[in-house]
């Protein structure tokens, strides 16, 4: 009677919460729903088989590839696709879809054990760890000594880690099943300390991914699986398995990081009878993720947005975009979603954007615009990110706004942080 009252609760709030344009109903009714029974995660995960996914960056996206490689064969796959990646989103993506089988669930770091001991999942996938919000979540090597403790207690789970982060192999290596895979780690500064003796992680810097505690105790990097290797060339990236096959990971989607995830999502197909070709194939269908790299038109300026949260994100991003020098807008919010604490701004490479045009924008546009100034960044400052893709669009090389008329209005790249991007990406043509 309880779990039939918590399925009506959640649909009704959900819908009603669409119907008033509180939300896109996938957090309030499953907020609902589990007050009404607690148990309702446990419920609606008993008889499906249950992947989950987690790390600090890029859990959506990758969530996203998952679900459409475990659908390769046909199989109906339900997935919090939106990156409600809580208990309550949970629970709405599932009330939503209760006949698919398969179920593909991004969570949140910190909700990792609770959600692994509620879903009994068959499998969990470990990206990254690195600082996300401190002031609002944990030290990185507490969640990481959390991670262990709850794999520890679920032999029967098997686990897709990332070989090249020394966080993620502390935690998954106390895991029964590992499938360990290559996935590179271009952020070293949260991993530099050894979390089994405290002595000092050395990274190689061959290009090989390996990594080792100077200390001599025996934490080093573990054999791998697949690993992902970039061509001679440098345009196109293969995986690599330990057997000797190789496939290139061709995605619509942008950056090494993708496709490092599109690595992990392979080896994990695997591991459920799905060859690595085809969940390849089908991830390489993909042209956007909740709104990541989607390309909009905004005051009539063509604007590709992307989305990063803390100094990891935001040094991969910067890495894709360094290879272009059009115009860049940069948007700082310093909301509840994004963490109150913006001094990490001190810690992401701006550097690497001397000599492009940007414009510093959102909420905390005045610190962004003091950090870009000691990184040697000519910028503008403009409050309104609206108004800041439009100046964007149109200013000279050296950050000077220049005749709309006499220039061709090219598509502005948009990096934000979690509000700023979703102002953006919500905000009318």
């Amino acid at each position: 009677m309880r779990y039939r009252l918590a399925l009506t609760t959640t649909r009704a709030v959900n819908a009603t919460s669409r119907r008033l344009g509180r939300g896109q109903g996938t957090v309030a009714g499953g907020r609902a729903g589990l007050k009404v029974d607690p148990q309702l995660l446990r419920r609606l995960t008993a008889g499906r088989r249950v992947a989950l996914i987690s790390g600090t960056n890029g859990k959506t996206t990758t969530t996203r590839l998952l679900a459409v490689a475990l659908g390769a064969h046909g199989d109906d796959v339900v997935s919090n696709e939106t990156g409600s990646n809580m208990p309550p989103g949970h629970v709405a993506a599932l009330v939503a879809n209760r006949r698919a089988k398969r179920a593909v669930l991004e969570v949140d770091e910190i909700y990792l054990p609770r959600v692994l001991a509620a879903t009994g999942a068959d499998m969990v996938l470990l990206l990254n760890l690195s600082r996300d919000q401190l002031d609002r979540t944990n030290e990185v090597r507490m969640v990481a000594n959390r991670w262990r403790a709850a794999l520890a207690a679920a032999p029967h789970t098997a686990v897709i880690a990332n070989a090249d982060d020394p966080l993620v192999v502390w935690a998954a290596g106390a895991a029964a099943q590992v499938s360990w895979v290559g996935a590179g780690l271009s952020w070293h500064l949260d991993a530099a300390g050894c979390p089994s003796c405290e002595g000092r992680i050395t990274f190689a810097d061959d290009g090989t991914g390996e990594w080792h505690c100077e200390s001599g105790c025996g934490f080093t990097r573990p054999p791998v699986t697949a690993t992902l290797l970039l061509t001679d060339h440098g345009s196109t990236h293969h995986g690599l398995w330990a057997d000797g096959r190789s496939y290139e990971i061709a995605l619509n989607l942008p950056g090494r990081f993708n496709r490092a995830n599109a690595l992990m999502v392979a080896v994990a197909a695997e591991t459920v009878g799905i060859d690595a070709a085809d969940a390849l194939a089908a991830m390489g269908q993909i042209e956007e993720v909740a709104g990541r790299f989607a390309t909009r038109v905004l005051g009539g300026v063509p604007t590709r947005l992307m989305l990063a949260k803390n100094p990891a994100g935001w040094s991969e991003l910067l890495d894709l975009v360094a290879q272009d020098r059009g115009p860049l807008v940069v948007s700082i919010n310093a909301r509840t979603a994004d963490g109150a604490d913006p001094s990490w701004l001190w810690d992401v490479p701006f550097e690497r954007l001397a000599g492009r045009p940007v414009v510093a924008t959102g909420d905390r546009c005045a610190d962004l615009s003091v950090r870009l100034h000691y990184a040697d960044v000519t910028h503008l400052v403009e409050s309104d990110p609206l108004t800041a893709v439009h100046t964007a669009a149109t200013m000279g090389v050296d950050a000077t706004p220049v005749d709309v008329t006499t220039v061709d209005v090219t598509t502005v790249d948009v990096i934000g942080n979690y509000t700023a991007f979703g102002e953006l990406l919500g905000a009318r043509p």
